[in-house]
């Protein structure tokens, strides 16, 4: 018998669409410099007409004085295709929190794509669980609502496939492509599967942590069950349940951004730091 779909908060949808498109405000921080010329809304230069430009772009001053036709050139940003993927799996629903990793997840995936289709970027997703959840990049807000409103709702059965899931990245992400991935990381293949798409990609990866995750809960001997496979094993509060040292020296290693995101705390000003500072939403930074 299939597992009942449980919430993943506890607000309408209306309420939803607004702290989806509040983050994706705060994220789209302004239009940033593009190398790339072409057809677009700000003067970059002129130069020497060439057959075949639009009669309508001649820069008639500049033709005027040097007595050569010129036209003038705009600035266009380049379309960069951006593929979330985001962790389903039933590890991502237990919190010791009123608001759940996946909760946060389903929001930072919205906010991170209406701004990048705002700055013209479409976006994809990939599910990095059990749920088959594959949709190819677009730059139509209704479609990506839509995309949304369906995560909301999760399994607490789910296993994790992140690693799975990046494999399956590399061949939908034909051109340079933007991957992002946010998970809690307890895949322990993740970090070998994220390797070599980091490698043809730029790679994001927000981690998402709960203030329980770490250790230190304030309590004795536990026994407790790993939410994705059910195995029991007995820990005490102050035992580290993720080796994030050892994660984020890893990521690093591979030349792979990280931003780890507590979920008891507020993050969004470190978020959007971290995007400013990496210049990633919809244009490349290199």
């Amino acid at each position: 018998m299939e597992a009942e779909l449980l919430a993943s908060d506890q607000i309408d949808e209306r309420q939803f669409v607004l702290a989806v498109r509040r983050l994706a405000d705060s994220l789209n921080y302004g239009s940033d410099a593009s190398p790339f010329l072409g057809s677009g809304i700000e003067y970059v230069q002129s130069r020497m007409y060439q057959i075949g430009d639009p009669i309508r772009s001649i820069d008639w001053r500049i033709t005027a004085r040097t007595g050569k036709i010129h036209v003038k050139e705009y600035e266009a940003p380049k379309r960069m295709p951006i593929y979330l993927l985001l962790d389903t799996s039933a590890s991502m629903c237990v919190s010791s929190r009123p608001m759940n990793k996946y909760a946060w997840a389903v929001q930072l995936a919205g906010g991170i794509a209406l701004a990048a289709v705002s700055r013209m970027s479409p976006v994809g997703l990939i599910g990095c669980g059990q749920s088959q959840i594959n949709h190819r990049p677009s730059l139509s807000r209704t479609q990506i609502m839509q995309w949304l409103h369906r995560l909301r709702r999760y399994r607490l059965d789910e296993q994790t496939s992140l690693a799975n899931a990046l494999t399956l990245a590399e061949p939908m992400a034909t051109q340079r492509s933007l991957i992002v991935v946010i998970s809690d990381l307890h895949d322990p293949n993740a970090l070998d599967a994220l390797t070599p798409l980091a490698a043809k990609h730029d790679c994001i990866v927000l981690q998402l942590v709960d203030p329980a995750e770490p250790g230190n809960v304030r309590a004795g001997l536990l026994r407790a069950s790993e939410a994705e496979s059910g195995r029991s094993f007995i820990t005490t509060g102050r035992s580290r349940w993720v080796n994030d040292e050892a994660i984020a020296q890893e990521l690093k290693r591979n030349a792979i951004d990280h931003l780890r995101l507590q979920t008891d705390q507020p993050f969004i000003p470190h978020l959007r730091a971290f995007l400013r500072r990496r210049d990633c939403l919809g244009r490349v930074a290199r």
